[in-house]
């Protein structure tokens, strides 16, 4: 069964070579590669009919963020992440053999949530699944992942991003 690989922005950065016809990504992943051999390496494969811009339905989209919510992901994705995401949970719902490739490790941690395989170009990809929760620097009060503020109702400290080990 072929494989359908899904690219972040850091597969074109890293180096990643374009082998198989079947490789995808999301509109908004061209205006996170900045840099000129990048580019260069991203619009040839367009070129060449090795790369398929494909968007994704907002129901996708929805789907993932609902799935995400509970780890905390949501909190550090972008939208093109989470774009990307749902392009791998749509061709992974569709029964399609799918493969993200991505040196980010919040990419590599909620795929992994997911059960929908990856890899990176340069890393070795996460060994474990974390969580992320927002927490309060003094008095350690925890919010939900959309308290709009930086700091706590209680104390005024700042609320940072915690990571949690999932034991999984």
């Amino acid at each position: 069964m072929e494989i359908y690989y899904v690219l972040d922005a850091s597969a074109f950065i890293n180096g990643f070579k374009l082998i198989s016809k079947n490789n995808f990504t999301v509109p908004e992943i061209s205006s996170e590669i900045k840099d000129f051999k990048s580019k260069l390496t991203f619009d040839m494969a367009l070129e060449e009919g090795r790369l398929i811009i494909q968007d994704v339905s907002s129901e996708y989209i929805s789907s993932v963020n609902d799935i995400i919510s509970d780890s905390g992901d949501i909190l550090r994705l972008s939208m093109p992440d989470k774009k990307l995401i749902s392009l791998a949970y749509m061709f992974h719902q569709q029964g399609r053999n799918v493969k993200v490739i991505s040196d980010d490790y919040t990419i590599q941690n909620t795929l992994k949530i997911m059960n929908i395989p990856y890899s990176g170009v340069i890393t070795d990809g996460i060994k474990g699944i974390y969580n992320w929760k927002k927490v309060c620097e003094g008095c350690k009060k925890e919010y939900d992942e959309d308290y709009p503020f930086d700091d706590c109702e209680i104390c005024g400290s700042r609320i940072f991003k915690k990571r949690i080990k999932v034991n999984k």
